[in-house]
């Protein structure tokens, strides 16, 4: 008589399957990000002369903090719209702090875009906003974002009020609403 073949391992392998699957569902909620209602974390970048710069040197205003890179293109369709926005705000308390991820120029960052001459990119825009550097993406994992552009509202409380992903026309009422309530309230 032959002996039948176990399933026990079968079992035991179905099981720790299910149980990692079910576990990842389960802890969904939990994956961390940086949304509305927490303190905006601080940061370190350059500004494009190289010195020193941090969320801390804003603090008091209200800052619309954006990340993006010069090969992004939504993040060159919103830079006229953040520039517009800046100069009807800034004398009310509105800064607009713009961190580029680029690699340094000749470099190539994880993604394999090369770097970009920011500078000129802000030259060519006409920005005159607060333009900062981290070519080494940390200000992405500190704020946990998901790509470029992507921007956060902060209140003279140190405290994110708005998180939107993608090209935004910053100038529009409808969308800078939240950034003339805060001038409003907290002036």
């Amino acid at each position: 008589m032959t002996k039948k073949p176990s399933n026990l391992p079968y079992l035991i392998a179905s099981t720790g399957a299910l149980a990692v699957i079910v576990a990842a569902w389960l802890g969904r909620d939990r994956i961390p990000s940086v949304a509305p209602g927490d303190a905006a974390p601080d940061f370190e970048a350059v500004t494009l002369d190289g010195r020193p710069a941090s969320l801390d040197d804003f603090a008091g205003k209200i800052v619309l903090l954006n990340i993006w890179a010069t090969w992004c293109a939504p993040c060159e369709e919103e830079m006229p719209s953040m520039q517009r926005l800046y100069e009807e705000l800034n004398s009310q308390g509105l800064e607009v702090v713009a961190v580029s991820i680029d690699a340094r120029m000749g470099e190539v960052d994880a993604a394999g875009y090369p770097g970009g001459d920011i500078g000129k990119f802000a030259r060519d825009h006409g920005l005159t906003f607060t333009i900062l550097h981290d070519p080494r993406g940390r200000i992405q994992r500190t704020y946990m974002t998901t790509g470029v552009p992507e921007s956060f509202v902060i209140g003279r409380d140190g405290i994110i009020y708005g998180k939107r992903a993608g090209a935004v026309e910053w100038d529009n009422p409808d969308l800078s609403a939240l950034i003339r309530r805060l001038l409003d309230e907290e002036a």
